[in-house]
């Protein structure tokens, strides 16, 4: 019988650091195009990307900056109640967001969009990005933050959650923009709650 020590078998469902960089990356970007798409054909959507959109329309900055500054108070409760290593990927994510938000407006003009792709084809995109990092333990700040807080201190559902606090920002939206917006922002947090629903159900996938 050998005596040499034999290695226990690689984990093959948990990530490497290259993969959660990746995933990083190219989570970050897909949203921030989503956001593009969404910003010109003057909808919002939900979430702390829904208040950026709306906030967009009525101060002079762009959605990616106001998407990381709203978050800002977020960070400090994600930091206090969720742990610093998740957090630290959450402000990462956050701040390529908000560079590949101002890069897409600079490299892409679009002179005319209809707010249905927008609504679908900018909230599908973002919705895999948030998929994309939610599967490497990374969140977008506002909600997410907000949602897991809540089952982890109280047990509420961080589904329901979302849904409560998504129409709140929906409503809010309400006054700012006539109905056939309003509709179509609608439309896009649904290509984004879908994405997730289709994709990112519990025990399909094992990654972490």
């Amino acid at each position: 019988m050998s005596d040499e020590t034999i290695s226990p078998p690689r984990d093959e469902t948990r990530h490497t650091l290259l993969e959660d960089a990746y995933a990083l990356v190219t989570g970050a970007w897909l949203i921030a195009f989503g956001l593009v798409l969404m910003k010109a054909a003057g909808i919002t959507t939900a979430g702390v990307a829904g208040l950026a959109l709306l906030a967009s329309y009525h101060v002079p900055l762009g959605v990616g900056l106001l998407f990381f500054l709203i978050n800002i108070p977020f960070f400090l409760i994600g930091l206090m109640k969720l742990g610093r290593a998740f957090m630290i990927r959450t402000i990462i994510a956050c701040g390529l967001i908000f560079a590949f938000a101002a890069v897409t407006r600079t490299s892409l003009d679009i002179a005319t969009i209809h707010p249905a792709f927008a609504a679908l084809g900018g909230g599908t995109v973002s919705g895999l990005g948030l998929l994309a990092l939610l599967r490497h333990k990374t969140g977008v700040g506002g909600v997410n933050i907000i949602a897991v807080w809540m089952q982890n201190s109280r047990g509420w559902s961080v589904g329901r959650m979302h849904m409560a606090l998504d129409a709140i920002i929906l409503l809010v939206a309400l006054s700012s923009l006539d109905l056939a917006s309003f509709g179509w922002s609608v439309l896009s947090m649904l290509a984004i709650n879908m994405t997730l629903v289709v994709w990112h159900r519990p025990g399909r996938y094992t990654g972490h």
